[in-house]
């Protein structure tokens, strides 16, 4: 256990700091998730709406500094491809 001032604040700050991190990683997770079900469903209209929303929110987080750029771009670019693929098929 902490001895010092500044080391029991460190704890409490690195609690509050994972508990909004696992948060984030959640959300980014459940995004990507709706967008590749509804590109398995093959529902193009509902993967579009999903991608919308997923785009949005990426970009989002990256103005916040919870992810990288490159790693934003590279989700909505793979996202994306999927649901082009989905559209070119339909």
């Amino acid at each position: 256990m902490a001895n010092h001032k500044s080391a029991e604040k460190r704890i409490r700050q690195t609690e509050r700091r994972t508990e909004r991190n696992r948060y984030y990683r959640t959300r980014i997770k459940n995004i990507i998730k709706a967008v590749r079900e509804s590109v398995a469903s093959k529902d193009l209209a509902k993967a579009q709406e999903a991608f919308k929303i997923a785009n949005k929110e990426l970009h989002k987080f990256v103005s916040k500094g919870i992810v990288k750029k490159n790693t934003a771009s590279r989700k909505v670019s793979r996202l994306n491809a999927a649901v082009k693929k989905l559209a070119q098929s339909a």
